[in-house]
């Protein structure tokens, strides 16, 4: 049984209403709104015989780095390899199943391929989108799409969604204009897509922009965070422009309320919770007992071991918590991690291990080993993923340990760097003021 999808894309194995299911779950998918995996789940159910559904089914629950998810995306892997594929759907497949086997890069080159071959295959631009966020790979968030680009058009179903791509992979690469308009555009056309209203979010975070930042969040916030997987994230950006501009009560309501309020369990919304604590306390912000209600959420996920920069965000909750059983299980879940033959014994060999005990240490104060440890993994820091914005988080807390250290060199050679880079920067003035404080 062979049809075509909205992209007249051949869909093997799918009936008129497993292909209705599937189109929604795609909807929902390139918004990061509502539940994409009840309509996948449905389009399944419909017709147990159509690939592309487990695999849009698999994509759901790998792209989260969530370990718990990795049993039904194997699960929807095996179902989707005893039906007949042609090319395309046998690709994803291929694709899905170096992920769970942890060759991201190697689903990133599979994805790639398909990809030029089939430029308006929107799942497979987006699935590899994500993994080259995972694995820090800047110039393909943006080349990826770039190549795709030109064969896409308004009228398509999804376009906004590679317009959201496209801004983040500008943003990420430093070309802020381009980005911003992009993804001001993509926004004008679909106002519930997450992703381009956090890639505009981040152009401003880059920029040093925080006013325009928070009137732009503010402008319209129910539109991207009504049922959006992010909610979080996009909001932590708000705190972070608020935290900029000094205003910690504001920056502590949004991290009561929207960014912790809600006692999430999803790893990508605790690592927001921990990055903002952290930022926080760098401030000098006393955050009270709130490290001790995100450790708690973290411990089930000590010995986790998938993801370097998930275990670098729950040691910042167990050494700022003294969870020493918590902190000891992730060290050696890490490394159990090195000495595996996937891309995560890099990632957490260059950078997540290294990281990870720096953060022990200047908890302990001991702000020289810190330093040493820090200043190895900054050039690499892009091997373990994420963003410019969320590996920030290095560089402010290499700051803090040379002042601490009265690194007074350092200090302001760091500093300097950053006033170059965000001359409006009031943080970084602030940082100014204080070496000159401490040299005084």
């Amino acid at each position: 049984m062979s049809q075509h999808d909205e992209h007249d894309l051949r869909v093997s194995g799918a009936t008129p209403a497993a292909l209705e299911s599937y189109h929604r779950a795609l909807s929902l998918l390139r918004c990061y709104i509502g539940d994409p995996v009840v309509e996948v789940n449905a389009a399944i159910a419909a017709s147990p015989s159509f690939v592309m559904g487990h695999a849009l089914k698999a994509w759901l629950h790998l792209l989260g780095t969530e370990p718990s998810a990795i049993p039904t995306a194997r699960e929807a892997l095996e179902a989707g390899r005893k039906l007949t594929a042609n090319a395309r759907e046998a690709a994803h497949l291929g694709a899905i199943e170096h992920v769970i086997a942890g060759r991201w890069h190697a689903a990133s080159r599979v994805l790639e391929d398909l990809t030029i071959e089939e430029p308006c295959d929107g799942l497979a631009l987006q699935a590899g989108h994500s993994i080259d966020f995972f694995t820090g790979n800047s110039r393909m968030l943006r080349d990826r799409v770039a190549r795709a680009l030109p064969l896409w058009s308004e009228r398509m179903p999804g376009y906004h969604a590679v317009l959201g791509m496209y801004a983040f992979g500008l943003e990420e690469t430093g070309d802020y204009l381009r980005a911003e308009t992009t993804g001001r555009r993509a926004i004008e056309l679909e106002p519930r897509d997450g992703w381009a209203q956090h890639a505009v979010a981040h152009v401003m975070e880059m920029q040093g922009r925080p006013r325009d930042g928070i009137a732009w969040m503010r402008a319209n916030p129910d539109a991207w965070s009504r049922e959006s997987f992010f909610c979080v994230h996009n909001w932590w950006h708000v705190a972070l422009y608020h935290l900029e501009l000094g205003e910690i009560d504001e920056a502590l309501a949004l991290c009561d309320g929207p960014i912790m309020g809600g006692a999430s369990a999803v790893i990508l919304d605790m690592v927001d919770a921990s990055a903002l604590l952290w930022r926080l306390e760098l401030r000098g912000v006393n955050v009270g007992a709130r490290w001790e209600a995100l450790a708690d959420r973290w411990t089930p996920l000590a010995g986790a071991g998938n993801y370097a920069f998930n275990d670098v965000h729950a040691m910042l909750a167990f050494a700022r918590t003294g969870r020493g059983t918590a902190a000891a299980a992730l060290l050696d879940a890490q490394r159990a991690a090195m000495a595996r033959d996937d891309d995560n014994a890099v990632f957490t060999r260059d950078v997540g291990h290294p990281l990870t005990l720096a953060i022990a240490a200047f908890v302990r104060r001991e702000y020289g080993v810190a330093i040493e440890l820090l200043r190895k993994v900054r050039p690499v820091a892009a091997r373990f993923g994420g963003s410019h914005a969320q590996r920030d988080l290095i560089d402010q807390t290499l700051i803090e340990a040379a002042l601490r250290a009265d690194s007074r060199s350092l200090a302001a050679s760091l500093i300097a760097e950053r006033i170059e880079a965000k001359p409006a920067s009031a943080s970084a003035r602030a940082l100014q003021s204080r070496w000159r404080d401490l040299a005084a």
